[in-house]
């Protein structure tokens, strides 16, 4: 669905019926969809008018989906999502269990992986782990007025909002990001909490400050920000703007960690991600040696949850170590108080408006053209998006690499994959340089293009 009350709807009732529910992004191609669909081993499907098409062709491709339900008016094999609720009586059933979402994140041959935890095996009622933190750390509570400024799709917009309602709240749901309709929407709500990605925080100092003065913003507590690494100069000038009131934290969807800081102890601390509030963290070396505070390693996660990726035993085998310590893949330090520090997200991950894309998908959608010889993709420096993908493509024989070319193959990507994953620029190269047993020298290809890409 896209971003509308319904969605949440359909997640408490999941939740109260004790069900794994897989939360779609609906901007994927109709293959991409119908890929997570089906590796989930889905039995219902809710999704809204506005995504008809794509529901439709998700539909005719999962067999499984026997419970198919629209949000407005119901097409084709859907039901109406309002009319079935009216079928149902108000009472609350003797037995209620906890379920639980399952997100997809794309992994690094390309396609999504299911992080499946462990299902609760508390009643429904029963605070879950994020619940506690919200309350504990951003005090949130009964007057709480939490805006929800991402995809719902995302595990933080959909995953906060719930434990607002679960706390008493309110949640303000914004259909998209606009910069200037986010301030309208604190002022006109008297929102409270609020949670952004860095290029939305690029996109909000962008304003005029005429702008940015017309609208009331004194309501705010506490504005949150994670997702991406955010640059040093960008969150002094936010502390500046809405004063004391922002905090960051560093966590994934397989919820193993959960790394928190405000503002002051980041002023003393610039471009930290915080200490960590859930699981307790290891720097190790390529041995699985820990490494002094200040050296850069792998950061490992000793801790009390564990996740499982859906379907793929090897991936689930190479999140953990020997200790049982689960990694994110993720590599930084830590300094002599315990706050850490980021240097890396992933070794290929591009993080693009708060978006995590990997490169290997995207080089086996332009791969098989027949324009091109070889490809890599790369993430480079972006002042709003925080990176831009780059397809770096080694022509086929005979194949000029001009701007009629660049936008042939922008075209193809554009039929092969959703839109947060298209490059934003083709650049030719004579050779892309590899090891003989042909893995990429992707490191080689970051010095070359990363900083020059004229």
């Amino acid at each position: 669905m896209d971003n509308r009350l319904e969605f949440l709807i359909a997640a408490w009732g999941a939740q109260r019926a004790g069900l794994f529910f897989v939360p779609v992004n609906w901007h994927l191609s109709a293959a991409e969809a119908t890929y997570v669909v089906n590796d989930s081993g889905a039995r219902a499907i809710v999704a809204s008018a506005q995504v008809a098409e794509l529901a439709m062709c998700v539909v005719a491709q999962a067999p499984e989906l026997t419970v198919r339900l629209m949000v407005g008016a119901a097409i084709g094999p859907f039901e109406s999502f309002a009319d079935t609720l009216l079928d149902f009586a108000a009472d609350r059933p003797p037995v209620e269990p906890n379920g639980y979402p399952m997100f997809y994140s794309s992994g690094t041959t390309g396609r999504p992986k299911g992080i499946k935890p462990d299902l609760p095996t508390t009643p429904f009622g029963t605070p879950l782990i994020l619940e506690p933190l919200l309350e504990a750390l951003y005090r949130f509570g009964a007057d709480s007025v939490y805006l929800s400024t991402g995809p719902l799709y995302h595990a933080a917009p959909m995953g906060w909002s719930l434990c607002t309602q679960a706390l008493g709240g309110r949640v303000a749901i914004m259909d998209r990001f606009d910069a200037e309709n986010c301030l309208a929407m604190i002022e006109k709500h008297r929102v409270t909490h609020a949670q952004f990605v860095p290029t939305m925080f690029v996109r909000l100092l962008k304003l005029a400050p005429e702008l940015r003065a017309r609208y009331d913003l004194s309501s705010l507590q506490v504005v949150v920000h994670a997702a991406a690494p955010c640059p040093v100069a960008v969150k002094r000038q936010m502390i500046e703007w809405f004063g004391p009131i922002v905090y960051e934290y560093y966590a994934g969807s397989e919820a193993n960690c959960f790394f928190a800081v405000d503002s002051v102890e980041w002023l003393l601390h610039p471009g930290t991600v915080g200490k960590p509030l859930l699981g307790n963290p290891h720097v190790l070396d390529d041995d699985g040696v820990e490494l002094a505070e200040g050296e850069i390693g792998q950061i490992w996660i000793e801790g009390p949850t564990s996740f499982r990726y859906h379907n793929d035993e090897a991936k689930t085998a190479t999140a953990y170590n020997d200790r049982g310590w689960s990694t994110l893949g993720d590599v930084g330090h830590l300094d002599g108080e315990g706050y850490l520090y980021l240097s890396d997200r992933r070794t290929d991950l591009i993080i693009t408006g708060g978006v995590n894309v990997y490169p290997r998908e995207i080089e086996d959608a332009l791969a098989m053209h027949p324009a091109v010889a070889d490809v890599a993709v790369i993430g480079v420096a972006h002042e709003e998006m925080g990176q831009e993908i780059v397809a770096v493509v080694e022509p086929a024989d005979g194949v000029v690499g001009d701007g009629a070319m660049e936008a042939v193959l922008m075209g193809h990507a554009a039929d092969q994959l959703a839109r947060f994953k298209q490059p934003r620029r083709v650049i030719f190269t004579d050779e892309l340089p590899r090891l003989p047993s042909g893995k990429i020298l992707r490191r080689v290809v970051r010095e070359r293009y990363g900083d020059n890409t004229s």
